[in-house]
């Protein structure tokens, strides 16, 4: 029974009778050691009755064991396995050692997750599932990063999710922002319950001393002399001084007891190996009946378990150095896995041992293959440590350094390959490092990195691939007259190497450093395509960066379609989540310059959201700016001024000058988009002044149509003239039609010149962009009605008006339908419909439904439950007032045709 915790045990009652009924429910369990957190969560399973139970605990043993406590919580819901779709069960077959399938790749860590969430949503189709987890400070870290994923997702679904941690320790589920109840001391009255039979006074002073810690308070009181040791009115850190009467109650045991329980401590307390450890020590097992009646162990069911991990904690800490590494040798000796053994012989050795050392690197290479690099890292680098020549220490820190980083452990990353010191690991060190860099917020560095590597390798395909590296944190930083240089060395190299995948990705990266810097380039990017697709480019890791990233610069209607296509095809069958973001965020930017802009909020979104799950800052930035431009297209004035301010201040701090851009040029076409050209301006100055400083000439990423456009608003008639002329000249050296087709509007608008405007529409028709043909259209049309041809001018503002509403575009819209009326004809609108209401989340469900995929299968594909899926999706057809798919598929016609 518990006591003194009523207020606690009602809010954990609330949880499970919430599961009962079908409502999704976290809480993270907090306290100092030896406050309750175990005895809350014994007393929730008491409550779970009737649902089912999955249950693990995390221990210092195990804290190195790949998913060893993602295993012991599933095995029992293992039965459901091969009811979960197919990647996602491939992949936690591999990460619990069911099969000997492929290993998992470095971004597929997050399938994991994936897949664990699916497999506790098929088990609670059949009850109510209660999942408790105690010590999950301790707990692996691959195990906690598939749990967290499936936490933050739990939304409908009948499963409760309890989880004890010791407050104040780093984990993945103490940073996570989950749901938390932090446990205090109890009350004076309860410790008297707790400790009855002692006197009052007594009592009340070993409250005040332990603050109400309920196992601090058994345990002096068991000992009453401990506390007068204690110096009057000073407070003592309770785990202190718990460990220090837990080792004096070992101390009082035989010799034989403490080596028994020091055997216990460093295994995961199997009876079966402790038994074995202790014969090799010449010990009777049997002593350990001397710490059973101490209270410091029980042994059931083939285990030894400790009272309380400080228990364990003590008694190993306890021992003299000598003594462990003997017991860590009896142990090795004792456990039939070969990774559990290295471990042990690891903790035995003075020194260097390579034979030691190369045990452990292969516990590291199975844990990569199972996708536990955390657990990779930590055994890769203390095989460096153990290993007794330079050549095979450096390879082994530069394994540990690629596993931190394939972990999500960048800083740690950086630290390891800062130790490689040997030429020959240089440019696989540099490439890391260069990796980690572009992707968690520092692309400048990630540049000066490859610059040298680049510049010291003699290999030409080694020297391409960081080139091509080079020329994408050069986009990212604005970075024009050093993706030239580095396009300069492409040039030259390009003409060593014959394989299609090195040739493919070297003409890719140098024909965007050449547009960037306004040098040509599209040439290269044509014979790019007419290359790929290539097996070998397939296995390239730079692959899906390029074969979307290249063919946007050249906005055609047809030329790199197909690679954009493929990637979209990739995107609905991806489970690794940990690249999502990149790939996410060209796929959003492509639409958005389309006529999917529903598909482009949903994508942006989802990069978002899982930019920030994966501490990608870059991406993050990116992910945000580009959804704050279309924002500003949608007239969605609050949401675009959010997600620019954070993109901004993202990336002033870190130099991201290409999120800069996009997050100014929204911030100006929310303005022009509302009618307010003088609000509109200075920030299309300022966007200009930056690319200016940065040498970025794309015409692309130029707001000179803009700038024109407000500079006639506001009756600076040469200022804009000259603006648009000067953007004209760019756009021709450029030659592709999205470029030449803004130049050709603003020419229209500065020179009042209908062939222009002619010949922009001419050119939008090479391109897929709707929304700048419909601008084109309303400057057209404004054209034609201040020249007092009407008739002519309503042709061109009811298309106008129809791909404003089409889009969702009000503000545009409503520019178009003033400008319609005053040529005395009013605009036939689409009428607002309720589908504008659905969140980016809600509207990608509502698409992908309304396509014909099954209720499982988004959810396999948006890294879901089927039961949140059913939750978002009776939201869309409550704000639809619509009961079928039919109908779904009818209102978002209605908002999209496409």
């Amino acid at each position: 029974m518990l006591i003194g915790r009523e207020t606690e045990r009602r809010a954990i009652e609330r949880l499970v009778a919430g599961a009962r009924v079908g409502t999704s429910g976290v809480l993270l369990i907090t306290g100092e050691p030896g406050i309750g957190k175990t005895a809350l969560v014994d007393e929730a399973t008491t409550l779970a009755t009737g649902l089912h139970v999955l249950r693990a605990r995390g221990t210092v043993p195990e804290r190195e064991l790949p998913f060893g406590a993602l295993h012991q919580l599933l095995r029992p819901a293992l039965g459901e396995l091969s009811r979960i779709p197919a990647p996602q069960r491939e992949a936690l077959a591999a990460a619990l050692a069911l099969s000997s399938g492929t290993a998992l790749s470095a971004g597929e860590r997050f399938a994991v997750g994936a897949a664990t969430l699916s497999l506790v949503c098929r088990l609670a189709e059949s009850a109510p599932v209660a999942v408790i987890v105690d010590d999950a400070h301790l707990l692996d870290l691959p195990s906690a990063e598939a749990l967290l994923f499936a936490a933050r997702r739990l939304v409908a679904d009948p499963i409760v999710l309890l989880i004890a941690a010791r407050a104040g320790e780093r984990h993945p589920l103490a940073e996570a922002d989950l749901p938390e109840l932090r446990l205090s001391g109890v009350g004076l009255e309860a410790a008297q319950q707790l400790v009855g039979g002692l006197p009052v006074d007594l009592v009340a002073r070993l409250h005040r001393t332990v603050a109400g810690n309920p196992l601090a308070l058994l345990e002096l009181a068991s000992d009453p002399e401990q506390l007068q040791r204690v110096p009057p009115g000073v407070p003592v850190p309770v785990p202190a001084l718990l460990a220090e009467a837990f080792a004096a109650r070992v101390k009082r045991l035989s010799p034989a007891a403490q080596q028994a329980l020091l055997v216990a401590s460093v295994e995961d307390g199997e009876l079966g190996v402790v038994v074995r450890a202790c014969a090799e020590l010449k010990v009777d097992v049997a002593v350990l009946a001397e710490g059973e009646h101490a209270s410091l162990v029980t042994i059931k069911d083939g285990r030894v378990e400790f009272r309380h991990p400080l228990v364990r904690s003590a008694i190993y800490a306890s021992a003299e150095p000598a003594e462990r590494r003997t017991v860590h040798r009896a142990v090795a000796a004792a456990v039939q896995d070969a990774d559990r053994r290295a471990w042990h012989l690891s903790e035995a050795v003075l020194g260097t041992d390579d034979d030691v050392a190369a045990a452990l690197e292969a516990a590291g290479n199975h844990a990569v293959e199972r996708g536990a690099h955390a657990v990779a890292a930590t055994a890769f680098e203390r095989a460096a440590r153990l290993t007794g020549t330079a050549e095979a220490r450096a390879l082994r820190l530069v394994a540990a350094g690629q596993a931190a980083w394939f972990a999500g452990l960048p800083e740690r990353a950086d630290t390891l390959l800062a130790e490689v010191v040997d030429p020959a690991q240089r440019t696989r060190v540099d490439e890391l490092r260069a990796d980690i860099a572009v992707k968690c917020g520092s692309p400048a560095q990630a540049r000066d990195i490859l610059v040298a590597a680049a510049a010291a390798t003699t290999d030409p395909e080694l020297a391409i691939g960081l080139l091509a590296d080079l020329v994408n944190a050069c986009f990212r930083l604005g970075d024009a007259a050093t993706a030239l240089k580095a396009s300069e060395g492409l040039r030259s190299l390009l003409p060593q190497v014959q394989r299609p995948g090195v040739r493919i990705i070297g003409l890719l990266a140098s024909g965007v450093a050449r547009i960037l810097a306004g040098h040509g380039g599209t040439d290269e990017i044509r014979e790019a395509v007419e290359l790929a697709p290539s097996a070998e480019l397939d296995r390239d890791r730079r692959r899906q960066i390029w074969m979307m990233l290249a063919p946007m610069f050249l906005r055609e209607a047809g030329t790199g379609r197909a690679l954009i296509e493929e990637a979209m095809r990739e995107r609905r069958d991806q489970v690794a989540v940990g690249v999502l973001p990149v790939v996410l965020f060209q796929l959003a930017r492509d639409d958005a310059t389309t006529d999917r802009w529903a598909d482009a909020a949903a994508s942006y979104d989802e990069g978002v959201r899982l930019s920030r799950e994966t501490g990608q800052t870059t991406e993050l930035a990116i992910n945000l700016a580009g959804q704050a431009w279309l924002s500003a297209h949608q007239g969605r004035e609050a949401e675009c001024r959010r997600a620019a301010a954070e993109a901004i201040g993202i990336c002033a701090e870190r130099q991201i000058h290409l999120g800069l851009v996009w997050s100014l040029f929204a911030l100006g076409d929310l303005e022009l988009g509302r009618g307010n050209p003088e609000h509109a301006l200075p920030q299309y100055e300022r966007l200009a002044a930056v690319l200016e400083e940065l040498g970025v000439l794309d015409p692309d990423l130029s707001p000179a149509p803009e700038l024109a456009e407000v500079y006639l608003r506001l009756g600076r008639v040469e200022e804009a003239v000259g603006v648009a002329r000067a953007f004209a000249v760019r756009a021709g050296a450029k030659g592709q039609p999205w470029a030449l087709a803004r130049a050709a509007r603003a020419l229209g608008m500065v020179e009042e010149n209908e062939q222009r405007f002619e010949e922009a529409l001419e050119l939008h028709a090479g391109t897929l962009d709707l929304f700048e043909t419909a601008r084109t259209r309303l400057a057209y049309g404004g054209w034609l009605r201040r020249s007092r041809r009407r008739v002519d001018a309503r042709a061109q503002l009811r298309l106008a008006v129809a791909a404003f509403d089409q889009l969702g575009a009000p503000g545009w819209a409503d520019l178009a339908a003033a400008e319609l009326k005053a040529t005395g004809e009013t605009a036939r609108r689409r009428e607002p419909s309720t589908a504008d209401d659905l969140t980016p989340q809600e509207r990608q469900i509502a698409l992908l439904l309304a396509d014909g995929q099954s209720i499982r299968s988004v959810a396999a594909r948006l890294f879901l439950s089927p039961k949140t899926v059913e939750y978002h999706l009776r939201k869309v057809y409550t704000k639809l007032g619509i009961h079928s798919r039919p109908e779904l598929l009818d209102q978002l016609r209605k908002v999209d045709p496409a």
